[in-house]
Order: structure tokens, then C-alpha cells, then sequence
């Protein structure tokens, strides 16, 4: 089967599991978010600084990208924005309409490929928020280069990735908090790990297949793609290695 297929399947079973990515937010953030109290993320617990954003988000045309889970789509919704969100598991994008039609939200919902945002024109959106999602697709430089034809001139690009060096060390031994290292970068499940372990990933496990990109590729790539790099900052990212180093990392870019 496809890798793309098998992280829909997987994402679909996750929110079939209740997974933390794939909880929709409550009437009562919404509600909040609606009243100017709002705030979302990149990475898995530091919030986006709201210097980030406009002041008035009334109309901002922002496509939240490879953003199912009915997360950030809803509270950006909420304070007044237009908000699409694109995402390839039909079921993260159903927790969306979930919130949408429960909270009297505007939010369009597209099925479809981070990499090929085809299906918009260029110059589309003001904004796009895309959280910690492009380790689940084998090249990310397309996913820049589409969102840099989309967006507006003056619009910005609100990303958050992994540190590859999680991808070094043995995957089985650092969920037990061994650091072994193992493997190197650029990597892949599908040709770093043996058929058994690929197996026990994505069969018995059911995880998505990821991919650690170079550090070269997650931001030389966005200024490749014509970005500029105007905001950033380091997270946890919920792993072993927070001891030592946070590898979560979120970056604003603009379309100058």
C-alpha cells in the first residue's frame, strides 16, 4: 500500500481512539476564542505568540494545512477569520464540521495532499498555519513551494516541525528512554527500519509511516521557496530527549 494511504488510515483510526491530535476543542474555546481569548500551536505545548498574528483577524483568508482534528480550524474560525482546512484523513477533517455545525462556525473542509495544493489558486490566502505534520510526507520541499504560490504577497506561512535528531536514535529503544544511536538523516521508516519493525510499526502499532527532514530542508527550504524567516522558537516535543534538548521547533515566514 501507498505510505500516503497507510497515514490516512492510521489517522483515521486515531481519531477513532480518541488520540490528543484528534480531540475537537469545546464549545466553551470556541466561546472564548469568539470573545478575543484564543490561542493555538505549532508544536505540542508552547503557544503561537500573538505577535504573530493581525490584530483584527476579521476576513484573514487562512488555510490551516494538514490541520484536521477540529484544533486550530475552529478557534481561528471563531475570531472571525476565513478559515479552509486541508487535510488527507477524512476523519480529522469530520471533527472540523463536527465543531462547525454544533458552534455555528464557517469552516471549509478540503480532502487532499499537503504537497499538492493544486485545487487553490495562486494567491489564495493571507495565512497558513500547518502544526507538526510534515514528517508524515517524504519530500517537504513541495509542501513549502505550494505554500508559497498560495499565500498573498505580504501573507505568512506559520510552520512547526521536529528536530531531525530524534530520527538518529533507535525508535524501540528510545520509547524505553535509551538513547541509541542508529540511523542517519535525511531518514525513512521505509528504508531505515527492517521489514519486522516497519511490520510492528504500522501493523501491530497502527503509526503513521514518518520521515525526519534535515534541518537544511525544513528552513533553507522555506527561504528557497522565496520565504522570508521572521519569527522562531523551540518546544518539547513529548519525547525522551526533553531532558536534554528541545526539538520541537515553529517558525513564522512571510511572502515578502
Amino acid at each position: 500500500m501507498e505510505y500516503k494511504l497507510i497515514n490516512k488510515e492510521s489517522w483515521d483510526k486515531k481519531v477513532d481512539t480518541n488520540d490528543i491530535w484528534t480531540r475537537a476543542v469545546s464549545s466553551e474555546v470556541v466561546e472564548s476564542a469568539r470573545n478575543g481569548e484564543w490561542s493555538i500551536v505549532l508544536t505540542p505545548k508552547k503557544t503561537i505568540p500573538r505577535t504573530w498574528f493581525p490584530e483584527d483577524m476579521n476576513g484573514l483568508k487562512i488555510l490551516c494545512l494538514a490541520s484536521g482534528g477540529g484544533q486550530q480550524g475552529p478557534i481561528l474560525a471563531a475570531t472571525g477569520a476565513d478559515v479552509t482546512v486541508l487535510d488527507y484523513s477524512s476523519k480529522q477533517l469530520d471533527q472540523d464540521k463536527m465543531v462547525a455545525s454544533r458552534d455555528g462556525l464557517k469552516i471549509t473542509t478540503v480532502q487532499g495532499d499537503m504537497s499538492d495544493l493544486s485545487c487553490f489558486d495562486d494567491e489564495t490566502f493571507d495565512m497558513i498555519v500547518h502544526p507538526w505534520s510534515n514528517c508524515f510526507i517524504a519530500s517537504v520541499l513541495p509542501v513549502w513551494q505550494e505554500a508559497f504560490r498560495v499565500i498573498k504577497h505580504g501573507g505568512c506561512l506559520l510552520a512547526g516541525f521536529g528536530n531531525p535528531i530524534e530520527y538518529i536514535f533507535d525508535l524501540e529503544a528510545l520509547e524505553k528512554g535509551e538513547l541509541v544511536v542508529r540511523h542517519s538523516i535525511p531518514y525513512s521508516d521505509l528504508t531505515s527500519l527492517s521489514e519486522e519493525e516497519l511490520k510492528r510499526l504500522i501493523v501491530d502499532s497502527g503509526e503513521p509511516i514518518c520521515f525526519g527532514h534535515s534541518l537544511e530542508e525544513q528552513i533553507k527550504g522555506q527561504l528557497d521557496a522565496g520565504f522570508l524567516i521572521s519569527g522562531f522558537y523551540e518546544d518539547e516535543s513529548g519525547s525522551p530527549l526533553n531532558q536534554f534538548i528541545n526539538t520541537g521547533i515553529a517558525t513564522k515566514a512571510i511572502k515578502l
